[in-house]
């Protein structure tokens, strides 16, 4: 079973997808939001071309484990993006993916513009595979 991980963010949406057999995630791209509608159609294609039976989106918390107003936002699309695309859609926790990702960006020494232009690629890519890895051990 292939599933499908989304950083969602206000400007980008980062994605990523497992193998077939789900023990690794692997980067896809980074999709520029245009609106709703627009949006939607761009993730249900990656959902339809890898044949994808689940989403994971990462939930942005509160250091604390609350969610904040961003996290609502987040809910809410997840919820219109489950009902539009008829896919289950979980969640998972994504505090710190995108200072993990930085951070692996700056050991590997790409410049400054390449590291925003995959952030959030690489931050869905993060959220996939902890989902992964918390799979594979229960």
């Amino acid at each position: 079973m292939r599933i499908l991980g989304l950083d969602i963010g206000e400007k980008t949406i980062g994605v990523a997808v497992s193998d077939p057999l789900g023990f690794t995630a692997q980067g896809i791209c980074t999709i520029k939001r245009q609106g709703l509608n627009k949006d939607l159609e761009e993730i249900k294609k990656y959902v339809l071309e890898y044949s994808c039976e689940l989403i994971v989106v990462g939930l942005p918390k509160n250091m604390n484990g609350t969610i904040g107003p961003s996290g609502e936002k987040v809910l809410k699309l997840s919820k219109k993006i489950e009902d539009y695309i008829g896919v289950k859609v979980d969640t998972w926790d994504e505090r710190l993916t995108t200072v993990a990702a930085h951070k692996a960006m700056l050991e590997a020494d790409l410049s400054r513009n390449k590291r925003k232009r995959i952030v959030d690629k690489l931050a869905a890519m993060y959220i996939l595979q902890g989902y992964l890895d918390r799979m594979s051990k229960s």
